[in-house]
């Protein structure tokens, strides 16, 4: 079961390019890095690391200290019922917590062929405009401010 305690990672160039992911399970879905953290105890920042490593192949740890940062940002949503079954017997909210990864250019991505079927660069307002959650919308709009 799927513990409600989730990350957001956007993951953006210098340049404004954000990198988005299309849901295996919902082709047309187009999505940032997310995933809910595995344990009680594992911190946010290891989960926003692991998710991306696993969703992309891009290792936080190879990027500079300040690469893979908190956006000091959490929000509350109700999870889509179609999903509920995932998470433990009357769980019907998330939180979720928002991480940015700043890279010079980008990177190769290797997906997760069970979650992603593809991925694209896009400025930041299309990425925006593009996510079917409000929630990503909303952190990916929130970079213009960083």
């Amino acid at each position: 079961m799927k513990i409600p305690i989730s990350v957001l990672v956007v993951i953006h160039t210098a340049k404004g390019e954000v990198l988005l992911l299309e849901r295996a399970d919902h082709p047309g879905f187009w999505q940032s890095v997310t995933g809910s953290i595995d344990f009680i105890g594992e911190s946010l920042i290891e989960a926003a690391a692991r998710e991306l490593l696993e969703e992309t192949g891009i290792d936080a740890k190879t990027f500079s200290e300040n690469a893979l940062v908190s956006m000091s940002h959490s929000i509350e949503y109700e999870i889509y019922p179609e999903w509920r079954h995932r998470y433990p017997k009357d769980t019907t909210t998330n939180t979720e917590h928002w991480f940015s990864m700043t890279l010079e250019d980008r990177v190769p991505v290797q997906l997760a062929p069970r979650e992603h079927i593809s991925y694209r660069w896009e400025s930041i307002e299309h990425a925006a405009n593009m996510c079917f959650s409000p929630s990503n919308q909303e952190a990916i709009r929130k970079l213009n401010s960083i």
